[in-house]
């Protein structure tokens, strides 16, 4: 399954368009974690070059992608990071991105949120990892 294809209505009785925002319930599901790493794997790179100047958060961002792709992250872990990592490459959210910072305000609450509860599992070589890339981007 594709992100940009529909899954079979047999994984929801609602169906599920990839393109929409997942509900966090539904974050562990199999289905949901294939197309949340496969909107991250070609959404997140370009989005986070284009706006990782603007956003305070950058940081925690990609130590966040870091943690979700180390093999030492708990799957569970790193189901949530996805969804996070997901909702931050999407097109369309709750605040459109084109406002700006404010226009983030909603990524972030969804980055303090999953912090929240699996924050525990990003550990000193993430951050290093991020910091290190954001040096070498010059920010």
């Amino acid at each position: 399954m594709s992100s940009k294809s529909k899954a079979s209505p047999n994984v929801n009785a609602d169906g599920f368009d990839p393109r929409s925002e997942v509900d966090p319930k539904r974050a562990l599901v199999p289905a949901v974690q294939k197309v949340n790493e496969q909107r991250v794997a070609e959404g997140f790179w370009p989005k986070f070059r284009k706006v990782a100047a603007k956003i305070p958060f950058a940081d925690d961002a990609l130590s966040v992608w870091y943690c979700a792709r180390d093999p030492a992250t708990p799957k569970a872990a790193k189901g949530l990071m996805m969804a996070a990592l997901a909702y931050f490459v999407l097109p369309t959210d709750a605040l459109p991105d084109i406002l700006g910072v404010i226009g983030f305000t909603d990524d972030a609450a969804v980055f303090a949120a999953m912090m929240a509860v699996v924050g525990k599992n990003l550990k000193p070589r993430h951050r290093a990892a991020a910091k290190g890339f954001l040096e070498r981007m010059g920010r």
